[in-house]
C-alpha cells in the first residue's frame, strides 16, 4: 500500500475508533491479573550481511544472545509450554531482524495462500509498537510452510475493533523456514523447525515516532507468539488431535515471549522492550535501561482498565481517582506529580501524570498513551 493510502486508511480508522468510544457500552477491557513485568532484550548490530534461509547457524547469528523461553500467554499461573520457543534478534542499516527457535516432534503446516489466517495451524508471530504507544502497529504471521500473514493494526480489538487493514503488506520483507526434520509426516519424529525474517526499516519507519532505523539507546515494544495445536496420524497425514470427550480439536495454546496476562496478545503495553545497540554483537555489550516513565505510563493504563470497569458498572467515567480502586503506592511514581489527573466527559475520559521536569503523558479512553510535545 502507497503511503498516502496507508495514512488515508489510518485516518480512517482513527473515526471508526473514536465513534466506537462513543458507544462504549459495547466494549470490555480486561484487566492482567500478572505483575506488570515485560521482558527485555538488547539487539545488537549485525557483524555482516545476513543471508534469510532459516539456518541460523551461520557466523552473523553466532554472537546474538537467545532469549529467555517463551511462557505461556497468561503466565506463570498455566502450565510451562509443552515445547520450548526462543528468538535472537539483529539489525543493522536495512532491516530488523528476528530469528526463531521451535522445538517441534511434528511439524505440520496447511496454509499456502498469503494473507490467510495462519493462527489456524501452528505458527510463529511477530508483533511490532515502535513507539510503544499500543497503537499503529505491526503483525506478522508465517507458518512452517513460509506462508505469511502480514497485518497493520489502527489498535487493539478491544479499543474499537476497526477492521484489519489486510490488503495492507510488508514490501521488501525476507523470510525463511528451515525445518530438522520432515514436513507433514507423521511416519517420524522431527526436532524442530527455525523461522529468519528480516523487516524492512522503510516500512516500519510509516509508525516509527520519532525514527527508523532507530538510534541507538531506542527503545521498541515487541512481541513474539506461538500458536501450538496438538497433532495426531490419520490416514497418513497430520491432522489436529481431536479431544475424545468432545470430538472437536483441542484448543490451541499460545506461548510468548513477554506475557500479557489473559488470552490475547493483543494487550502491546505487556509486550517486551527491545533496546537497539549501537555496538556489533559480540564486540561489547550494553545494559538494559530502565526508564521510569515506563512506570508513570503503566499507572495511567491501570487507571484506563479501572475507568472501563467502572463505566461496566456504573455506566460512565469518573474522574476520582479514589473511586477506582488502586491505593496510594500502586499510583504514586518517583519523579512523577502525585496525583494523576482524570478528566471526564459522560463518553469520554483522559488520564494525565505530569513529570517533575515538564513533561506529562497521557491516556484516553480509546487506550492510546502519548506525551506532551
Amino acid at each position: 500500500m502507497r503511503k498516502s493510502n496507508f495514512f488515508l486508511a489510518c485516518s480512517a480508522g482513527l473515526v471508526l475508533v473514536f465513534a466506537f468510544a462513543l458507544s462504549a457500552e459495547t466494549t470490555r477491557v480486561v484487566e492482567p491479573k500478572i505483575p506488570f513485568e515485560p521482558r527485555t532484550y538488547v539487539c545488537y548490530r549485525a557483524a555482516g550481511p545476513v543471508t534469510v534461509d532459516g539456518n541460523l547457524d551461520e557466523d552473523v547469528w553466532d554472537k546474538a544472545s537467545w532469549s529467555d523461553p517463551f511462557v505461556d500467554i497468561e503466565g506463570g499461573k498455566r502450565p510451562k509450554p509443552r515445547f520450548r520457543t526462543m528468538v535472537k534478534m539483529l539489525w543493522d542499516d536495512l532491516y530488523f531482524y528476528v530469528g526463531a527457535y521451535l522445538e517441534e516432534p511434528n511439524v505440520w503446516g496447511t496454509l499456502t495462500r498469503h494473507d490467510s489466517v495462519i493462527y489456524e495451524d501452528n505458527d510463529f508471530e511477530v508483533f511490532i509498537d515502535p513507539d510503544g504507544d499500543t497503537h499503529h502497529y505491526f503483525e506478522t504471521e508465517i507458518n512452517a510452510l513460509r506462508t505469511v500473514w502480514d497485518l497493520f493494526l489502527i489498535n487493539p480489538y478491544r479499543d474499537g475493533r476497526p477492521a484489519n487493514i489486510q490488503a495492507w503488506d510488508i514490501p521488501g520483507m525476507q523470510t525463511g523456514v528451515l525445518i530438522n526434520g520432515t514436513l507433514n509426516n507423521p511416519k517420524d519424529k522431527d526436532k524442530s523447525w527455525f523461522v529468519e525474517l528480516a523487516f524492512p526499516w522503510d516500512v516500519l519507519q510509516e509508525a516509527a515516532h520519532p525514527a527508523a532505523p532507530p538510534q541507538p539507546g531506542d527503545q521498541w515494544r515487541v512481541d513474539f507468539s506461538r500458536v501450538e495445536y496438538r497433532t495426531a496420524a490419520a490416514d497418513g497425514n497430520v491432522v489436529k488431535a481431536a479431544d475424545p470427550a468432545t470430538g472437536k480439536p483441542y484448543p490451541e495454546e499460545t506461548w510468548v515471549w513477554s506475557p500479557t496476562g489473559v488470552v490475547d496478545i493483543h494487550y502491546p503495553e505487556m509486550w517486551g522492550y527491545v533496546q537497539f545497540s549501537g555496538k556489533t554483537a559480540g564486540k561489547g555489550r550494553d545494559s538494559f535501561v530502565s526508564r521510569p516513565e515506563e512506570k508513570a505510563k503503566w499507572v495511567l493504563r491501570r487507571l484506563y482498565y479501572r475507568e472501563w470497569a467502572h463505566f461496566a458498572e456504573k455506566g460512565s467515567f469518573t474522574s476520582d481517582v479514589n473511586a477506582l480502586g488502586l491505593k496510594e503506592k500502586e499510583l504514586k511514581v518517583t519523579g512523577f506529580v502525585y496525583p494523576p489527573v482524570l478528566q471526564t466527559t459522560d463518553r469520554m475520559f483522559e488520564a494525565s501524570y505530569a513529570g517533575t521536569g515538564g513533561a506529562v503523558w497521557r491516556i484516553r479512553q480509546d487506550g492510546r498513551v502519548w506525551k506532551d510535545q
